[in-house]
C-alpha cells in the first residue's frame, strides 16, 4: 500500500433526544439529503445513496457493510467524529459506542473531537446568516478533561485503534479555538503514560495552514491535518470574488466554484512535510443544509478525484510508513455532498479511483 487512507466519518444517521427535540421527531442527515433540489443549471442534488441505502447506524449489519466496503478499497480505517461538550455532554455516541462495546466490525478506526457549538443556521431576508445556539462547546478544566479522558482510555486501549510512533492518534477538530489546549495536551500525556499507553500522537486539523501551522506546533501538537477545502476562494482574486458575489446575490443562488479549478489547491508542497497530512476531497455541496446560501464544488468526477489522490500519494511517498497518512473527507457527509459512498450517479467510481490509485 502506497498510503495509509483514513476517512473521516460521521455518527449521525440515526434518532437521537436532541435532534428530535431540534428538529422534529426522528430527524437524522437523511431528512436534509431527501429535501435538497437542484438550485442552478448544471447542479448536482439530491444525492441519492446507492448499495448501502437510507441505512441506520444504530444496525451492526450497516456498520459491518460499511466497514466491508472501505476495506475493498483500501482504506485503513475510519476517524470518527467525536462529541464532547464538557461536564461528561456528549452527542451522536451511539454507534462508536456500540463499535466499540461490541468489538465489531474488527476495522480500525481513531477520533477525531470535533470541539465546536452547534448552532441552529438561519438567514433572514437580505441572506445574512443568523445562529441559534443549540449546545456550546465548554472547557471545563482539569477535572472535567480527566473524565474526558478516562472516558475514552477503552478506545485508545482496543488493538483495533491506530496509531503513530507507536501512541494512538488523537485529532482536534479546531486546535485554536480551544485556549487551554497546552495545558490539555500536557495532562493527556501525562494520564497516557500512567495507563501504560506511552502517550497519545496529537493532530490539529486546519483550513488554513499557513496563517495557523506555526501556532498548532507551538501548542504541542505532534502533526497537522490539512483541508484544503475553500483554498480556492482565496487564489480567485478580489474582482473575480466580488463579481461572484453579486451574481449569487442577484441570481439566489449558492457560492460555486469548478470542482476542476479547486483540486489544484488540495495539496502543496507543505503536504510533503514528515509531519503535515493531506485530506483529499471527493466532492463537496452544503446546500442540503444551508440551501442558496451553501457552498457548492461543481463538476466532481471519479476521474478528477482519482488525480488528487495521486497527488496527495505523491506528497506523502518518501515519509516514515507509518506516517504515509492522507485523510478523505469523507466516507459519509451525505448533507454536504462529500462522500465515499456510492451514489446512484457515480456509483463506486470514487472508491475505485481511491483504490486503484494508493496501491
Amino acid at each position: 500500500m502506497k498510503a495509509r487512507v483514513i476517512a473521516f466519518y460521521l455518527p449521525q444517521f440515526h434518532p437521537t433526544p436532541s435532534n428530535d427535540v431540534w428538529w422534529g421527531k426522528g430527524f437524522t442527515e437523511w431528512t436534509n439529503v431527501c429535501k435538497a433540489r437542484r438550485l442552478f443549471r448544471g447542479h448536482y442534488q439530491p444525492h441519492i445513496p446507492a448499495d448501502l441505502g437510507f441505512y441506520d447506524l444504530r444496525l451492526k449489519e450497516t456498520r459491518q457493510a460499511q466497514a466491508e466496503m472501505a476495506k475493498e478499497y483500501g482504506i485503513e480505517g475510519f476517524c470518527y467524529y467525536h462529541y464532547w461538550f464538557g461536564n461528561g455532554r456528549r452527542e451522536l455516541e451511539r454507534p462508536f459506542d456500540e463499535v466499540l462495546e461490541s468489538g465489531e466490525p474488527g476495522f480500525p478506526f481513531m477520533l477525531c473531537w470535533a470541539n465546536e457549538s452547534w448552532h441552529e443556521k438561519f438567514w433572514n431576508k437580505d441572506g445574512a446568516s443568523v445562529t441559534k445556539l443549540l449546545v456550546e462547546q465548554r472547557y471545563e478544566g482539569e477535572e472535567d478533561h480527566t473524565k474526558h479522558f478516562y472516558s475514552l482510555l477503552p478506545a485508545f486501549r482496543d488493538p483495533r485503534y491506530m496509531k503513530v510512533d507507536g501512541k494512538p492518534m488523537f485529532m482536534i477538530f479546531r486546535p485554536l479555538g480551544f485556549a487551554e489546549v497546552s495545558a490539555f495536551i500536557d495532562l493527556w500525556q501525562r494520564l497516557a503514560k500512567e495507563n501504560g499507553l506511552g502517550g497519545l500522537y496529537f493532530i490539529g486539523q486546519t483550513t488554513e495552514y499557513e496563517r495557523d501551522a506555526d501556532a498548532i506546533f507551538d501548542k504541542g501538537f505532534d502533526a497537522v491535518n490539512t483541508v484544503r477545502l475553500f483554498d480556492v476562494r482565496k487564489h480567485s482574486g478580489l474582482v473575480r470574488r466580488r463579481y461572484r458575489k453579486l451574481f449569487r446575490a442577484f441570481f439566489h443562488i449558492p457560492f460555486a466554484y469548478k470542482y476542476s479549478t479547486a483540486k489544484k489547491y488540495f495539496i502543496t508542497e507543505y503536504e510533503k512535510r514528515e509531519n503535515v497530512f493531506p485530506t483529499v476531497i471527493p466532492n463537496w455541496d452544503h446546500t442540503p443544509r444551508s440551501g442558496k446560501n451553501g457552498f457548492v464544488l461543481t463538476g466532481s468526477t471519479p476521474r478528477l478525484f482519482g488525480q488528487s489522490v495521486r497527488e496527495a500519494v505523491d506528497a506523502v511517498r518518501e515519509k516514515a510508513e507509518d506516517k504515509r497518512l492522507i485523510f478523505v473527507k469523507s466516507w459519509n457527509e451525505w448533507g454536504e455532498g462529500n462522500h465515499l459512498e456510492p451514489d446512484l450517479k457515480f456509483g463506486r467510481g470514487y472508491l475505485e479511483e481511491l483504490r486503484d490509485n494508493i496501491r
